[in-house]
């Protein structure tokens, strides 16, 4: 007799195959990746732009993602909402995902706002988990942003995800995940999340320090002000 695990496999396996090969479904998908290389090319053409104007590149990496099959019928699911393409478009903001890796936290609101002035870009959310971070220490800056692509039959808005974050946020939140996601963990898990909340803390004094020293290099800002050692 098959487990009850092995039959909800199967029945999502079923479904991800009759998702791929409705039409409407395929379309959608090609719209959110059209709208996705389009903010990538924006992004790109910021940072051409911005690193004449500073002499470096304010982000260090870009990568573009298209959220899977399963993880969009898990989510339409946990939602409770039907598994259409209209659902996944009206409802769903991180279909297409975009990750832009900085040095430093300065260049991260830099670029959004760049990228936000934009007269064809549409900001329709923005979460600042650099200021106000999650309480298990996660940091970065989410958009939702809409911009339009032109078809066939006429002009599309659509929606992708963008995400900020410096070298030592991303570090530590892929880290993070790996952690949060392991079975049998040992220990005491309370324990746990106080020491991640903790190395967060002392990632975002580093990035602040090593931005400030940026600046002194840059002599942006005097010797000797840098910010004070965070009191335990």
């Amino acid at each position: 007799m098959q487990t009850d695990d092995k039959k909800t496999k199967e029945l999502l396996d079923k479904a991800t195959k009759l998702f791929e090969q409705t039409k409407p479904f395929s379309e959608l998908i090609m719209r959110y990746k059209c709208a996705m290389l389009e903010v990538r090319t924006k992004l790109d053409v910021l940072n051409t732009q911005l690193s004449l104007e500073n002499d470096r590149n304010p982000f260090e990496s870009i990568s573009c993602r298209i959220k899977s099959v399963p993880s969009i019928l898990e989510k339409l699911e946990r939602k409770g909402l039907s598994l259409t393409s209209e659902a996944i478009e009206q409802n769903l903001n991180d279909v297409a995902g975009i990750r832009v890796i900085c040095s430093f936290p300065d260049d991260i609101y830099v670029l959004a706002d760049r990228l936000c002035s934009q007269d064809d870009i549409r900001l329709l959310e923005k979460k600042d988990y650099i200021k106000n971070p999650k309480p298990n220490g996660y940091r970065s800056l989410h958009l939702i942003v809409e911009i339009p692509i032109f078809l066939m039959d006429g002009k599309k808005y659509m929606r992708v995800e963008v995400q900020f974050r410096t070298i030592a946020m991303d570090f530590w939140a892929s880290l993070e995940h790996k952690l949060k996601y392991k079975k049998d963990i040992p220990g005491d898990i309370d324990d746990i999340s106080r020491r991640l909340k903790e190395c967060s803390d002392e990632i975002s004094l580093l990035d602040l320090k090593m931005q400030e020293i940026h600046k002194q290099i840059e002599s942006k800002v005097p010797a000797g002000s840098l910010p004070p050692k965070k009191e335990k």
